[in-house]
């Protein structure tokens, strides 16, 4: 290719690992990355080396979806035994880092008695001095909170550790990628780069502007011996032109999952970005980059969950958007990191971070954060906010995967806010147990049972009524359902017609057509126009 201008093709997949794990948000900040590492990643790859048969096995059994299983066959042992090697190699610290923190509980539950704690801090493991502080709780508990942003400049964040592996795909669908590492694949090339390195945004924009061959070669650092891969991620084809939204309505469209682009002719908000490919035949008509206008001015993001947080679209999104919203939080504990910390650290640098009921001012339009409920198995989890978008006098709430249990809450919101236009919902109601996204946190082990009735469950029919009685929409979605073929290899889930998740949420559905509000489970694509002043659909 040489000197000449091309294009990045629309299917190259930017996928971003942490030690060829599949980086999520909890293998970004340290404390809760140094847990993963021991608690989820190493254990799973004891557990494969000791029984790969299980695994195999495992991963074609619809009911195990999501577990705990490597997808490599029982193949590729001597792969996996080299990764296990290099980890405990490269994260030696980590490790002991991960170690300390349940030394570190022990240590409170045995002698933190409800006395003075100073002369704790000399027993605390040497590894967490000056990183902890230690506490109690109004009922006498301790516990400890971490200053987290002294860990993002401590040996304990370790960029070399981040990479991108850039692919092309040609289908949706994937394996569930958070149980597998990415090992080398003939058609996989691995840039070692951290997250906030501009190649990233360099490469992304040849999405749709041309740039010289030899420049990203360069840039990107190239060798030799990736180069005949590297020249196959781009095309001398143009792609299409993107249209720019004119109109004087609001313009709603929905890419999937929990993402939302809203759009007038002057301001763009897109809500929890997950966005599918394009540039390959898929059964699921969609929406995709390519449908996104050159400048996003307000991305929100609603909770630190994996599919909601999604760094293979925000990294490459990256040089598009103009701020990035967040839900406010400083706490310090384990479980509960800071999203303004984090985004800051690969590379954001336009982070806004708001709190429950505080409104940004724009244009005519405004963003509030709301309080946000459920889905977090009852943790003490403050980094998750609601939001109400008014323009005009049109108003949408995205309530993510909000369980309404107690709905006294939203009827002091609604004092505030008054009825909404279009609600957004999610309702997969069934949810998975604590330990499957918090377990590595958990320093103690916690009762079967206990786990089981703690879980990461959106409203149910009766729950997303509740709302509908409170707000008064005109319009209610349900989202936010996993459903989509490319969100099953971060979600896990597929659904059958018997799904809990799909009884409920027809029931919600058939209810509110009975009373005249236009409802719909939303799958796919969907494009609506409203008026702004008349808050008529």
């Amino acid at each position: 290719m040489n000197n000449k201008e091309v294009y990045l093709k629309p299917n190259v997949v930017f996928e971003p690992l942490v030690d060829k794990w599949y980086a999520w948000s909890h293998l970004i900040s340290p404390a809760t990355a140094a847990m993963n590492i021991v608690g989820r990643h190493l254990t799973i790859i004891e557990s494969y080396l000791s029984a790969p048969s299980i695994h195999a096995n495992a991963v074609l059994n619809p009911k195990m979806r999501g577990g705990p299983f490597m997808d490599f066959g029982g193949g590729r042992i001597g792969e996996v035994t080299a990764l296990e090697r290099q980890s405990y190699q490269k994260q030696e610290r980590v490790i002991q880092f991960a170690k300390a923190i349940k030394e570190l509980d022990k240590l409170l539950a045995a002698e933190a008695q409800g006395y003075g704690m100073e002369t704790l801090y000399t027993k605390v493991p040497e590894i967490l001095r000056g990183y902890v502080e230690l506490y109690y709780d109004r009922h006498n508990n301790p516990g400890f909170r971490l200053f987290e942003s002294l860990l993002y400049e401590s040996e304990f964040y370790n960029k070399q550790s981040q990479s991108i592996a850039l692919w092309v795909t040609n289908n949706d669908e994937r394996p569930f990628c958070l149980s597998t590492p990415r090992l080398e694949e003939p058609d996989v090339l691995h840039l070692e780069i951290a997250f906030d390195n501009p190649c990233i945004d360099e490469l992304a924009r040849m999405k749709r502007t041309a740039q010289s061959y030899d420049h990203i070669k360069a840039k990107c650092g190239i060798t030799a011996s990736q180069e005949a891969l590297f020249e196959t991620f781009f095309t001398e084809t143009p792609p299409r032109p993107y249209q720019k939204y004119t109109g004087d309505k609001i313009r709603m469209r929905y890419f999937g999952h929990a993402c939302i682009l809203v759009e007038t002719k002057d301001i763009s908000i897109l809500v929890d970005p997950l966005i599918s490919y394009y540039g390959y035949h898929s059964d699921v008509e969609h929406f995709s980059d390519a449908d996104l206008p050159d400048t996003i001015d307000y991305v929100m993001i609603t909770h630190n969950h994996q599919d909601h947080i999604l760094f293979e679209t925000l990294l490459p999104l990256r040089h598009k958007i103009k701020n990035l919203i967040v839900p406010r939080t400083n706490s310090g504990k384990l479980e509960d990191p800071d999203l303004k910390l984090m985004f800051n650290h690969v590379g954001f640098d336009n982070v806004i971070a708001v709190d429950e009921m505080e409104t940004i001012h724009f244009h005519d339009a405004e963003i509030t954060g709301l309080p946000f409920i459920g889905e977090h198995c009852d943790m003490n989890i403050l980094t998750k906010s609601c939001y109400l978008v008014k323009i005009g006098d049109f108003k949408l709430i995205f309530l993510a995967d909000s369980r309404v249990v107690e709905p006294r809450l939203y009827e002091h919101i609604h004092k505030q806010t008054g009825d909404a236009d279009v609600i957004f919902i999610g309702m997969e109601c069934d949810g998975a147990p604590l330990t499957w996204l918090y377990g590595p946190l958990l320093t103690k082990k916690l009762a079967r049972d206990m786990d089981g009735s703690r879980r990461l469950a959106g409203s149910d029919c009766d729950k997303g009524m509740a709302l509908v009685d409170i707000f008064n929409p005109k319009e209610i979605y349900v989202y936010a359902m996993g459903m989509e073929p490319w969100c099953e290899f971060i979600s896990s889930i597929k659904y059958t017609d018997e799904s809990n998740p799909i009884v409920q949420s027809n029931r919600l559905v058939n209810l509110c057509t009975a009373r005249g509000i236009v409802a719909e489970r939303l799958y796919g694509e969907k494009e609506l126009l409203y008026e702004k002043e008349t808050s008529v659909a």
